[in-house]
C-alpha cells in the first residue's frame, strides 16, 4: 500500500491512542495544594441563629484578601465522624461581594466542596453571604435547632481558604442567639451584650473542633469542683423539669471525670465542656471534641433515672475521647485541613478501646452498677458473636464503613456488617486486658497501656500521633508478648464467632436464658422495640414493623426482611407480649407460629417453625476461676 495512504490511517490510530489516554487520567480538582504559611489577616464569622420557626442560620464572613484567584472550601471530612459527611446540600444562598460590587464563584467540577472566585483589584476584603439550612425532618438530617434549643456546628456554617493548614487560619467568631438563651461551648467568649456572643480569635481547626449548644432551658453543673482544670456538665432541655438533677446523680458524674483522671493521669485541655441536650426534638447525638462533646438523649435521662442503665457510657465514651482520639490520633488522620481524606485503619483503638473504656468507667463511677456493666457486655458479645457476615468480612474492613455508606440505613446489617470496630473492637480491648492481668500475675493491666499511652504531655492539647506499631511497643512495654499477632489475628479473623476469650479470661461465658436482663428491658424501652434476634432472628418495633433480621436466621428462612410488618400472631393483633408468649407455646406444643404480614399492599400468612423458646444473652460465673470483671470494673482507690 502507497506510504500516502497508510499515513492518515497511523495518524488517525495515533490521535486515537491519544485521547484514550487522556481520558484515562484522572481528572484533576484546580484546587491549590496545601502549604506551610499561616493565612494572612484574621477572618470574621458572623451567624444569626435566631430563626428558630424556620430553622435557618444566616451566615456572613469577611475574609482578608489579595486581588486574584481565590479558593473557598466547604468541610467535608468531618472530625468524628470518620467520612466524608459535610452537609454541602443545606448551603444555600451563596453570594460574594468586594467594595460593594458583586463578585462571581464557579464550582470546581471535581472537587464540588470548593468555591473558586476571582479577587477584584483594589479589593483587600472579600465578603461572602450565605445560610445553612438546617434540616427541618430527620430525613434531612439530624435536626439541630428547635423552638427551645440549638446546636451550632462549625463546619456546617464556615468557608475557609484552600492553600493553608487549618491550624494557621485565624478566625474570629460571632454569634446572635434568640433572647435570653443561655449557651455551653470549648470557646472562649469574649464578650456578651445582650443576645450576641464575640467569642475570642481562635485558628480554624480549633473553631471548627468548638461546637456550641445554648438553650431556653439551661443548666450548668460543676464536675470538678475546686480542680485546677474545669469539667463542666452543660445542659439544654425541653423544659425545665427534664434539667434536675439529683444530688446522687451529679455524684455519679463527677465520679465519673475523677476515675478518668485516675486511669489517665493527664487532662488535655483548658477545660472541658460537656455539651448535654435533653430533647425529644432535638437530634441525638455522641460526638467527640478535644475539649468538649456534643451529647444528645431523651429527656427522661434524669427524671426517669430508675427506668435503667442503658445509654449511661454515652458520656464516659465521649469524655475518653479527649486522650483518645483527640489527643493520641492515628497516624492516618494527620491532616493538614478539613478537606484531605482520613485513614481509617485504626479506628479498632480510636473507637474500640473508647468503647472499652466508656464501659469500664461508667461501672468504676456508679453510673453502671457491676451487674448493669456486664450485662451490657453480655449483650455486646452476644450481638458479635452472631455476625453473620464475618463469614465473609474481616473486622477490620469496617473501619471503611464510614466512607462506603456514610452511615445511611441498611437492610441486611448482620450480613453486611457496619462499623464493628467499635463493640467488637471494645470485646478485643478486654481480651487485650485480661491477657495482661493473666500473664502478669494481677500486677499490669490495660490501665497501665492507657497511663502510658495517654498520659503523656500532661497540659498539652497538641495532638499526638499514632501508628499500629506503636500501639504494639506500648503494650510489650506493660507486658512483654507477641501482641501484634494476637491483634491481627483478632482483626483480620474470620471466627467462628466473635473474640469473647477476654470473657472466658475474666471467669464469665456468654450464656441464654428465657428472661431479658433489666439492661436489656431498658435498652428495649429506649429503642421502642421487641428484639427476638436470639430466638426468631429478628427485631420488631412496638408498630409491627420489622427493625432488623439476622441472615440465615429462623424469619430469614422465612422469607421475612426488614420492609415488612407483622400484623397478626396466631390470629391475634400484634404486640410485643403476644409474640412472646407465642414462642413460649411452640416451645410446648411444637406447632409452628403463624405470622400475617404486611409488606407493600400485600398480605400474606408465613410459619416459623422454632420450638427453643426465648433467648436472652446474659453472663454466667465459670467455676473455679477468678473473677477479673470484678477487678476491671471496681473504682480505682
Amino acid at each position: 500500500m502507497p506510504a500516502h495512504i497508510r499515513f492518515p490511517l497511523a495518524a488517525r490510530t495515533a490521535s486515537a491512542l491519544a485521547l484514550a489516554l487522556a481520558l484515562a487520567l484522572p481528572a484533576h480538582a484546580d484546587v491549590p495544594a496545601v502549604g506551610n504559611s499561616a493565612y494572612p489577616g484574621t477572618i470574621c464569622l458572623t451567624v444569626d441563629a435566631t430563626d428558630l420557626s424556620q430553622q435557618i442560620f444566616r451566615v456572613r464572613m469577611s475574609i482578608p484578601v489579595q486581588p486574584g484567584p481565590l479558593t473557598l472550601l466547604y468541610p467535608q471530612w468531618l472530625p468524628g465522624n470518620h467520612g466524608p459527611s459535610g452537609p454541602l446540600t443545606q448551603l444555600a444562598g451563596l453570594k460574594f461581594s468586594a467594595n460593594g460590587k458583586p463578585v462571581e464563584w464557579t464550582r470546581d467540577p471535581v472537587q464540588v466542596f470548593a468555591f473558586h472566585v476571582n479577587v477584584p483589584q483594589g479589593a483587600n476584603t472579600l465578603e461572602a453571604e450565605y445560610q445553612y439550612l438546617s434540616p427541618l425532618e430527620g430525613n434531612q438530617g439530624r435536626i439541630t435547632m428547635t423552638d427551645e434549643m440549638l446546636g451550632v456546628q462549625w463546619p456546617s456554617v464556615t468557608l475557609y481558604p484552600a492553600g493553608y493548614v487549618a491550624r494557621r487560619v485565624t478566625v474570629q467568631a460571632n454569634l446572635a442567639l434568640p433572647e435570653g438563651w443561655q449557651y455551653g461551648t470549648a470557646l472562649e467568649t469574649a464578650e456578651r451584650k445582650g443576645n450576641e456572643v464575640r467569642f475570642k480569635p481562635t485558628d480554624l481547626e480549633t473553631l471548627i473542633d468548638s461546637p456550641l449548644f445554648a438553650g431556653r432551658y439551661f443548666k450548668r453543673i460543676d464536675l470538678a469542683p475546686g480542680a485546677k482544670v474545669p469539667v463542666t456538665l452543660n445542659i439544654v432541655a425541653d423544659n425545665p423539669e427534664a434539667l434536675e438533677a439529683k444530688p446522687e446523680q451529679v455524684a455519679v458524674h463527677r465520679a465519673m471525670v475523677q476515675q478518668a483522671a485516675k486511669l489517665f493521669g493527664s487532662h488535655h485541655y483548658d477545660h472541658y465542656d460537656f455539651l448535654f441536650a435533653l430533647s425529644d426534638e432535638f437530634g441525638g447525638i455522641g460526638r467527640e471534641h478535644h475539649q468538649s462533646s456534643e451529647n444528645g438523649v431523651k429527656p427522661g435521662y434524669f427524671t426517669e433515672w430508675n427506668k435503667g442503665e442503658a445509654g449511661r457510657d454515652l458520656l464516659p465514651h465521649e469524655y475518653t475521647h479527649s486522650w483518645n482520639g483527640k489527643f493520641r490520633r492515628p497516624a492516618g488522620q494527620d491532616v493538614p485541613n478539613f478537606n484531605t481524606p482520613l485513614q481509617n485503619s485504626l479506628l479498632w483503638v480510636y473507637e474500640g478501646q473508647t468503647q472499652y473504656w466508656g464501659n469500664v468507667l461508667a461501672a468504676r463511677s456508679g453510673l453502671f452498677s457491676q451487674a448493669g456493666a456486664r450485662d451490657a457486655l453480655a449483650a455486646t458479645a452476644a450481638r458479635y458473636d452472631n455476625v453473620k457476615g464475618r463469614d465473609w468480612r474481616a473486622m477490620q474492613d469496617t473501619v471503611n464503613d464510614p466512607i462506603i455508606n456514610g452511615r445511611r440505613p441498611i437492610g441486611w446489617g448482620n450480613w453486611q456488617r457496619s462499623e464493628d470496630y467499635y463493640s467488637e473492637g471494645q470485646l478485643i480491648w478486654l481480651d487485650v486486658d485480661t491477657k495482661l492481668r493473666e500473664m502478669s500475675g494481677e500486677k499490669r493491666s490495660l490501665d497501665d497501656f492507657a497511663r502510658a499511652f495517654y498520659g503523656i504531655n500532661d497540659g498539652s492539647y497538641l495532638p499526638a500521633f499514632y501508628t499500629f506499631d506503636d500501639v504494639v511497643a506500648t503494650l510489650n512495654k506493660v507486658q512483654p508478648y507477641d501482641w501484634a499477632s494476637f491483634l491481627r489475628a483478632r482483626l483480620d479473623g474470620h471466627g467462628p464467632g466473635a473474640p469473647l476469650d477476654g470473657l472466658a479470661r475474666a471467669g464469665w461465658k456468654l450464656v441464654y436464658t428465657d428472661t431479658p436482663t433489666d439492661y436489656l428491658k431498658s435498652a428495649d424501652e429506649r429503642s421502642k422495640a421487641t428484639d427476638f434476634s436470639y430466638s426468631l432472628g429478628f427485631s420488631v418495633g412496638q408498630d409491627g414493623s420489622i427493625r432488623s433480621v439476622v441472615w440465615d436466621g429462623v424469619g430469614f428462612r422465612a422469607g421475612l426482611a426488614a420492609n415488612t410488618s407483622i400484623v397478626a400472631v396466631n390470629n391475634r393483633a400484634y404486640k410485643g407480649e403476644v409474640l412472646k408468649a407465642a414462642v413460649r407455646e411452640a416451645k410446648a406444643s411444637h406447632k409452628p407460629i403463624e405470622l400475617l404480614v404486611k409488606k407493600g399492599n400485600n398480605f400474606r400468612t408465613i410459619k416459623l417453625e422454632y420450638y427453643e423458646g426465648l433467648r436472652y444473652p446474659r453472663l454466667e460465673r465459670v467455676a473455679g476461676t477468678k473473677d477479673r470483671l470484678e477487678s476491671i470494673f471496681a473504682p480505682v482507690k
